[in-house]
């Protein structure tokens, strides 16, 4: 009788370590830094561990990755495995004046958007080639360099 309880206590504990951790791969994952837009604050190839979470718990400051907006050559029918992923910097969340680089006039960061920027003034693949970044967008925030 012990024998039969404890392989039904075996079976409920590995259940909940298979939950525990399909949940941790869903919360986490990483993203590769490429390119030299957010020099010298990352490096190309830096490994970055990223909670994934929605447009609205990213605040001004947070390292960022998000899926880049297509390209007008890209076909619809290629599919979503071909968008890149960008890890920049959010200038700007909702409710926020537009920074001076991207300011056209007056005005704020709408509902529903942020404002990405690289700390590579010289990079263009964010906020000033793309305009505002939608929640759809949002993989989610760096919490951590991995591999130092």
């Amino acid at each position: 009788m012990l024998g039969g309880a404890m392989i039904y206590v075996a079976v409920a504990v590995g259940a909940l370590v298979v939950l525990a951790v399909a949940r941790l791969v869903w919360r986490y994952t990483i993203a590769i830094v490429d390119g030299s837009s957010m020099e010298p604050t990352l490096w190309a190839g830096d490994r970055l561990l990223v909670r994934r979470c929605p447009l609205t718990k990213l605040r001004r400051g947070d390292i960022v990755v998000v899926r880049e907006s297509p390209s007008p050559d890209v076909s619809v029918q290629q599919g979503p495995s071909l968008y890149r992923l960008l890890v920049k910097r959010a200038v700007a969340v909702a409710g926020d004046p537009l920074p001076p680089v991207l300011r056209e006039g007056e005005g704020v960061v709408p509902q529903g958007a942020i404002l990405i920027l690289g700390d590579n003034p010289y990079e263009r693949r964010d906020s000033r080639r793309y305009g505002y970044v939608r929640d759809e967008q949002v993989v989610g925030r760096a919490v951590r360099r991995l591999g130092e």
